[in-house]
């Protein structure tokens, strides 16, 4: 099964799975630690946080002692907040690969 799927209002392609944390950061211009904060505090609707299975709505929770953090941005929630679609593109540097392909 394929990560792509066209929609059919639409000739553009909807990707599923989950957008990385550098690529988010790359579309609001932004940094890193701010989209997560952003996800774990709620001030950034596009998906959420967990850590073993429960979602982290405190900032206070990133401590790293209390173990690893698990991030989802949905890639329909970015594209409704920022117009922004997401191919399944892994790294910045395909997405200004590809931003430069369409010039």
């Amino acid at each position: 099964m394929s990560i792509y799927e066209t929609s059919q209002s639409s000739n553009s392609m909807m990707c599923f799975g989950k957008v990385p944390i550098p690529i988010v950061a790359y579309v609001y211009g932004k940094d890193a630690c701010w989209v997560r904060a952003g996800l774990i505090s709620g001030y950034l609707p596009i998906g959420f946080a967990t850590r073993k299975g429960k979602q982290i709505t405190q900032i206070s929770e990133m401590d790293s002692r209390k173990g690893r953090i698990s991030y989802f941005v949905s890639p329909k929630k970015l594209y409704e907040e920022t117009g922004f679609e997401w191919n399944g593109e892994k790294t910045v540097e395909e997405i200004i690969c590809r931003e430069r392909k369409k010039k």
